[in-house]
């Protein structure tokens, strides 16, 4: 449901929030509010880590873009708020959001659909790794990844390469969540895809790979180096794009995602299958972010997709029966 610019109305920008990605998040705000206003929109930023949520409805906004990320912005906790003031807002609805916001969730969902995903082990807070650790080596080899459930831009992630290191990666981990999630390692191409729209019109944008420094795509080479490389389009085949780029739907409309969202994904080396990690319903769009730069490959300016990603803001809950 694509609508004038003109028909937008009062547009608040989430930004900034309590999360461990408020740094990010306030980047990807600033930048969307000011695309917005370059075209006329009266568009206002607005931080949720000082501002109360329930002014929106006082203040008369029309609609909101989500440039929030990680818990209370991208968990759907935000959103069961814009639903009960109806409030339209960018991205998936309260359930979407809060399953891809949990890591764990996000791969039993994808498991029970039949979609790849690494396999993984779960430990709570507090848990005796010792006691434990034989049996996750056992059962997911190495090297693992050990990574909070519910944190993005690889905040509180480690690379486990020996058994000695595991305690202290699940600690580091424990900092920011209440459990670990050890995964799996494939090793291979690190890939993302992004998509836009709903449902059945869901389309796939062309797939970035990212080349880090030591294949380690960490906080500061998402975010402040410059020695990451990307290459959008992806150096792919037809056929394993197209691959890729139907795995990356399926994962999305399992989840029941609206709007956009943007996956990543592992291509093993040894054979060339694409394994799914993760799913963001809120993701960057600062001036290193993927999102914008599949979008600009696909012919679409940074303008017109907040533009597109904003016309198609929505309350996901119906609020009249029968």
């Amino acid at each position: 449901m694509n609508i004038k610019k003109e028909q937008l109305g009062k547009v608040a920008v989430l930004y900034g929030g309590v999360s461990a990605e408020r740094e990010v998040s306030i980047r990807s705000g600033t930048m969307v509010h000011a695309a917005l206003v370059k075209q006329g929109v009266d568009a206002h930023l607005f931080d949720t880590a000082t501002r109360d949520v329930f002014d929106l409805k006082k203040e008369g906004f029309n609609r909101v873009f989500i440039a929030l990320h990680g818990r209370f912005g991208e968990d759907g906790t935000l959103q069961g708020a814009l639903e009960l003031m109806g409030i339209p807002y960018t991205g998936s609805g309260v359930l979407a959001s809060a399953l891809a916001m949990n890591k764990v969730r996000t791969k039993q969902v994808w498991l029970q659909n039949g979609l790849s995903t690494p396999l993984y082990y779960v430990l709570p807070r507090g848990a005796d790794i010792a006691a434990v650790q034989a049996e996750i080596i056992d059962t997911l080899g190495l090297p693992i990844f050990v990574k909070p459930p519910h944190e993005g831009s690889s905040l509180g992630a480690s690379k486990v390469e020996t058994v000695e290191q595991l305690q202290a990666a699940c600690e580091l981990s424990w900092k920011y969540d209440t459990h670990a999630l050890i995964e799996q390692c494939v090793e291979g191409r690190e890939l993302t895809c992004a998509v836009l729209g709903t449902g059945a019109s869901a389309r796939a944008l062309p797939i970035v790979e990212i080349k880090a420094p030591s294949g380690d795509y960490n906080f500061h080479n998402k975010y402040n180096g410059n020695e990451t490389v990307y290459v959008c389009p992806a150096e792919l085949s037809e056929d394993l794009t197209a691959q890729i780029q139907t795995l990356v739907l399926n994962a999305y409309r399992a989840l029941d995602c609206a709007g956009w969202a943007r996956a990543d994904v592992l291509l093993r080396a040894v054979d060339g299958k694409p394994f799914l990690l993760e799913m963001n319903t809120s993701p960057g769009m600062t001036d290193h972010s993927l999102v914008p730069m599949a979008a600009r490959a696909s012919g679409l300016s940074y303008e017109e997709l907040v533009i597109e990603i904003l016309s198609n803001a929505r309350v996901h809950v119906q609020r009249q029966v029968g």
